[in-house]
C-alpha cells in the first residue's frame, strides 16, 4: 500500500520569537557558537583540551605536530559547523560565515587526494583506513561533516562544502557494496546513513540513498563484520572498545528486521532507527517502519527514563533489561535523547500520528534543555534524576556523575550536538502535507508555508508550558482549502478549539485535532489544562518502587538543595499533596515552580556513631518547593532529586 510521508518546511521560513525558548535561541549566536569556536581553538582556560582545528591544521600540512584527542574527534567540527548552519539561517552574520568558509577551506586543504577526510586515519593510522570499523568512528565522523555539508548549503547555497563531502562520498560508494572487490562491512557507531540520505535529498544522486540501504540492512548479518575484524592477528585498539564490546552493543546481533528490542549503545541505537525511519519513507518499505514501530514502543514504554532519556548503563551507555532505570547511576547521555527526538519526529512524519511528538516534546523540554547552562558556557553528558554531590567519587558506582555542569569534555559530542538542535528547533514545529499543515509543538513563531500553491502565514502565540493557551493567526493570500492539523498532547485536560471566536467540535485524528476548512485571514484560538499531578512508575521499575515522581505538561519537576535543604533521600510526599503552581520570574529566566507540603525524617537526634536503632521513625512536615528538571544546577551546587518516597 502506498503511503506518503509528512516533510518539514525550510528552516528559513521558521521563525521562533518564544518567551521560554528565546533565552536558549539567543544564546547561540551571542554566546554559545562563539564559546565553542574558542574551545575548537583551544582558548578556554580550564576546559577539557578540544585539538580539532590544530588537527586539521597539521593534516593539511600547515603546521606541524603531533595529532590528538580521541579517534573521533573531527566530529565536533562537523557538528558546530552544523549549528552555525543553521544559526545563519535565523539569524545572518557575516562575520560568523566568513569564519565557516575558512574552516571549510581548512577541511579542504585536509582532503586527500581521493576524497578521503579523518584526520586520525591520514596522520596516526596511515595505511589502515577502513581496517577498524568496530571502533575506528571513520563512517561516523563522515556522517557529521556530510550532516553539516548538507545544512551549510542550504542556509547559504554554498557549494563548496558539499562539493568536498559528495567527493568524500563517492569514495565511500566505491569503497563499500556487495560486489566481492568491495568491504562488506558497516559503520561500528551508526550516524553515516541518516547523513547520506540528507545528502541524496539536495543532490538527487540515487548512489547515496542506496548506500545508506546498503549499510542498514548488513548490519547484523552473518559472520559478524565486527567480530570477524577483531579476531584478525593485525587488529587493534583506537578506541577504547574492545574490553566490553558485544554485537547487539552496536546492534549488529540480528539484522535491524529481526530486532525487536533497543539495545546496546542508545545514541548509536537511535542513530540507526532514525536512518530505518528515513529509509522506510524513501522506499516505501512496509517491514521497515514496522520494525521502528517495534523498536520505538519498546524503547519508550520499557527502557525510557520519565525525562526523555535512555541509557541507564553507564559503562557502555547503553540499554540492559526492562525496566532498569536507576536514578543515580543512570547515563542519560544529551547525546542520545537529542537523537530520540529525531527519531521521533521522523516517526510522526511517517505515520502521521502524535503520539511519537509526546516523547519528542518531552526529550527536549527536560534532557536536552538540562544540557546546557543557562549562561550557554558549561555543559552536562550525563543526566541522572538523583544527585548527592559528595558520593560522586573517583573509581566508584557514580564516577561519572558530574554534578556541576563542566566548560567541556574529553569526548565532546553532545555540546556541539547541543548546538545544532537549538539552532534547528524550528525543524520540530510544523509537518505538511500536500493538503495538511500540522502543528507539533508550541513555540511562539511566525512561519511562512505555501498550500495549494497559495502562500500562508502562520503567527503562534502562547507562553507554553507556562498556560496551554494558544493563539494562532492564519492569513492566506486567497482563500485556500487545507486542513489544520493541531496536535492534542497526552496530557491535555479540558481540550477545546475556536476559529474565529466559535467554538469547534472536536475531530481528532492520529492525536490531531481537525480542522479542515477554507482559510483566508483568521484565527484559531486553543486551550488546554496542564496541571500537576504526582504519578507512579510501572511496578516493575524496581528504582522507583514507593516513589512518585511530580510532572505538569511536558515539564519533569525536582527538588534542589538550594529550595529544600540537604538530605533529600529523606523526604515523603502523600499521593493527596495539595500542589500550588506559581510562576518564578527569578529563576532560569522565568519558570512555573510548584510546592507542597511533605514530611521529612528527622536525623539531628541520631548519634553519629549509631548506625542502626530499633527506634521509630520520625517525620516533621516541611514545604518544598519544585523546579523544572532542566533549571537543575543553575543555581548552586547541591542535591538534586526527581523521584520522591511516597507516603499515604
Amino acid at each position: 500500500m502506498k503511503w506518503n510521508a509528512l516533510y518539514a518546511l525550510p528552516l528559513s521560513s521558521i521563525h521562533i520569537d518564544d518567551g521560554y525558548w528565546n533565552r536558549y535561541i539567543r544564546l547561540v549566536p551571542e554566546r554559545i557558537i562563539p564559546y565553542q569556536w574558542e574551545v575548537l581553538n583551544d582558548r578556554v582556560k580550564d576546559a577539557a583540551p578540544s585539538y580539532c582545528l590544530q588537527n586539521f591544521k597539521i593534516a593539511a600540512g600547515e603546521i606541524a605536530g603531533e595529532r590528538k584527542g580521541a579517534v573521533f574527534q573531527d566530529s565536533d567540527v562537523g557538528k558546530w559547523l552544523e549549528a552555525v548552519a543553521y544559526s545563519l539561517q535565523s539569524v545572518p552574520d557575516p562575520k560568523l560565515e566568513t569564519i565557516a568558509d575558512e574552516v571549510i577551506n581548512l577541511i579542504g586543504r585536509a582532503q586527500c587526494e581521493d576524497g578521503y577526510i579523518n584526520t586520525y586515519f591520514t596522520l596516526k593510522e596511515n595505511g589502515r583506513r577502513w581496517r577498524n570499523l568496530t571502533m575506528g568512528h571513520e563512517l561516523y565522523t563522515a556522517g557529521h561533516l556530510i550532516e553539516a555539508a548538507v545544512a551549510y548549503y542550504q542556509a547559504t547555497g554554498k557549494d563548496a562544502f558539499l562539493k568536498i563531502m559528495c567527493r568524500f562520498a563517492d569514495l565511500i560508494c566505491e569503497t563499500f557494496g556487495p560486489a566481492k572487490n568491495q568491504c562488506h562491512g558497516c559503520p561500528g557507531h551508526e550516524e553515516i546513513e541518516l547523513a547520506l540520505v540528507k545528502l541524496y535529498g539536495v543532490t538527487k544522486e540515487r548512489r547515496y540513498l542506496e548506500m545508506a540501504r546498503y549499510f542498514v540492512e548488513v548490519r547484523g548479518a552473518k559472520p559478524n563484520s565486527f567480530l570477524t575484524e577483531m579476531a584478525e592477528r593485525d587488529f587493534h585498539e583506537v578506541y577504547n572498545e574492545k574490553t566490553f564490546f558485544f554485537p547487539a552493543y552496536s546492534q549488529s546481533d540480528k539484522p535491524v528486521r529481526e530486532q525487536t528490542k533497543a539495545e546496546g549503545h542508545a545514541v548509536r541505537a537511535v542513530y540507526l532507527y532514525c536512518a530505518m525511519a528515513d529509509l522506510a519513507a524513501a522506499y516505501q518499505d512496509d517491514g521497515l517502519l514496522e520494525s521502528c514501530k517495534t523498536l520505538w514502543n519498546d524503547m519508550v514504554n520499557r527502557q525510557m527514563y520519565i525525562t526523555g532519556s535512555i541509557g541507564s548503563c553507564a559503562d557502555y551507555e547503553g540499554f540492559t533489561v526492562d525496566y532498569d532505570l536507576p536514578n543515580d547511576t543512570n547515563y542519560s547521555e544529551t547525546c542520545a535523547s537529542i537523537g530520540l527526538a529525531l527519531f521521533g519526529l521522523r516517526m510522526s512524519r511517517v505515520t502521521g500520528e502524535a503520539k511519537y511528538l509526546d516523547v519528542v516534546e518531552r526529550a527536549l523540554y527536560n534532557t536536552v534543555r538540562a544540557g546546557i547552562s543557562q549562561e550557554g558556557d558549561r555543559y552536562f553528558y550525563v543526566n541522572p534524576l538523583e544527585v548527592w554531590p559528595e558520593n560522586c567519587l573517583p573509581h566508584s558506582a557514580h564516577k561519572h556523575v558530574n554534578p556541576v555542569r563542566q566548560k567541556w569534555f574529553d569526548v565532546a559530542c553532545c555540546p556541539t550536538n547541543v548546538a545544532r538542535t537549538l539552532t534547528s528547533l524550528g525543524q520540530y514545529l510544523y509537518s505538511v502535507s500536500d493538503s495538511s499543515v500540522y502543528l507539533n509543538l508550541f513555540m511562539a513563531n511566525h512561519t511562512e508555508v505555501t498550500v495549494a500553491e497559495v502562500p500562508v502565514s502562520l503567527d503562534l502565540a502562547c507562553d507554553f508550558p507556562v498556560s496551554g493557551n494558544l493563539t494562532l493567526h492564519v492569513s492566506a493570500q486567497q482563500a485556500v482549502a487545507f486542513a489544520l492539523r493541531i496536535r492534542v498532547p497526552g496530557y491535555a485536560t479540558n481540550f477545546r478549539i475556536s476559529v474565529n471566536g466559535q467554538e469547534q467540535l472536536l475531530c481528532i485524528e492520529k492525536g490531531f485535532a481537525v480542522l479542515e476548512r477554507t482559510w483566508g485571514v483568521d484565527t484559531v484560538e486553543v486551550s488546554f489544562g496542564m496541571e500537576a499531578k504526582l504519578v507512579s512508575a510501572n511496578p516493575r521499575v524496581r528504582a522507583d518502587i514507593g516513589r512518585v515522581a511530580l510532572v505538569r505538561g511536558p515539564e519533569v519537576f525536582c527538588l534542589e538543595e538550594t529550595d529544600n535543604g540537604k538530605n533529600l533521600a529523606s523526604v515523603f510526599v502523600s499521593r493527596e499533596a495539595a500542589l500550588e503552581t506559581a510562576f518564578a520570574p527569578d529563576i532560569c529566566g522565568g519558570v512555573n515552580t510548584v510546592s507542597f507540603a511533605g514530611e521529612q525524617l528527622v536525623e539531628e537526634d541520631w548519634d553519629a556513631d549509631t548506625l542502626y536503632s530499633d527506634r521509630p521513625l520520625i517525620y516533621r512536615p516541611v514545604q518544598l518547593k519544585a523546579v523544572p528538571y532542566a533549571c537543575w544546577g543553575n543555581r548552586k551546587p547541591g542535591e538534586m532529586l526527581v523521584w520522591m518516597h511516597a507516603k499515604e
